[in-house]
């Protein structure tokens, strides 16, 4: 095989490695906005859920407050009550009074729908500050992570990125600008192994002679259809028939 065909074989696997890095290393990035996201909709919404419970908490004290107010009328209309000189006096303060008693417990009531709903607030936050805490040091520990592994590909990227500059380096410009136009050109894939007589790629029957030539491997060749750079290579067997002798094995 030609050193041309060697080099872009390798380039091409090079490429493979360093498109999937650039990949990850861009990817990460979004991964962690995306659990950052996550958990800030996890805080606002204990945020919400302890903004509800202290609602809930000022309008029960506001609702004690109430009852207080109510209770201390009453004490006065009984005073009043004592004092009255005629029935219509009398009818009038007991009217208040009741008045003054329903709205007591018009208020207990709501006090007790919002200790009611008080437990349950309480349970959603105890929880909710409970898989906070987990998911912070979750994300904390995937920020890290990333930030890890994003180091680690860069210097393994810079590290490839040398390496192919040495291979385009060694190879003949003329094959590196076709090697380059197929890569944008053919959604990365710009080498192709003859498979079967077939273009892997494309995946169209060889001609004939077209494959004998490309067996030899003398020179860098292009599919006829897809136009990628082919390659050939021989099964095992074929690799060193020095090796294999004929006759080897047989006995007379």
């Amino acid at each position: 095989m030609v050193p041309d065909l060697t080099l872009a074989i390798q380039l091409q696997d090079l490429d493979r490695r360093i498109t999937a890095l650039q990949r990850e290393i861009a990817s990460l990035p979004k991964h962690i906005s995306a659990i950052e996201k996550t958990l800030e909709s996890h805080i606002k919404k204990l945020e919400a859920d302890r903004a509800a419970l202290a609602a809930n908490q000022r309008e029960r004290k506001q609702l004690e407050i109430e009852i207080q107010a109510q209770e201390q009328r009453i004490s006065k209309l009984k005073d009043q009550m004592l004092q009255a000189k005629t029935n219509e006096q009398y009818s009038s303060f007991k009217r208040e009074i009741e008045y003054c008693e329903g709205e007591i417990q018009k208020c207990e009531d709501r006090i007790l729908e919002r200790m009611s709903e008080s437990e349950v607030l309480e349970q959603n936050v105890k929880k909710a500050e409970a898989a906070l805490n987990a998911e912070k040091q979750q994300v904390q520990a995937e920020q890290q992570a990333a930030r890890e592994r994003t180091a680690h590909n860069q210097k393994q990227l810079r590290e490839l990125l040398a390496e192919r500059e040495q291979i385009v380096g060694r190879m003949s410009p003329q094959i590196v600008s076709a090697y380059e136009r197929l890569r944008k050109t053919r959604k990365g894939i710009a080498v192709a192994e003859a498979v079967d007589s077939r273009c892997s790629a494309c995946h169209l029957a060889l001609r004939l002679q077209f494959f004998q030539d490309l067996r030899r491997g003398d020179r860098v060749m292009f599919c006829e259809s897809c136009g990628r750079i082919l390659y050939y290579t021989p099964p095992p067997e074929a690799l060193n028939p020095e090796d294999h002798p004929v006759g080897a094995g047989s006995h007379s």
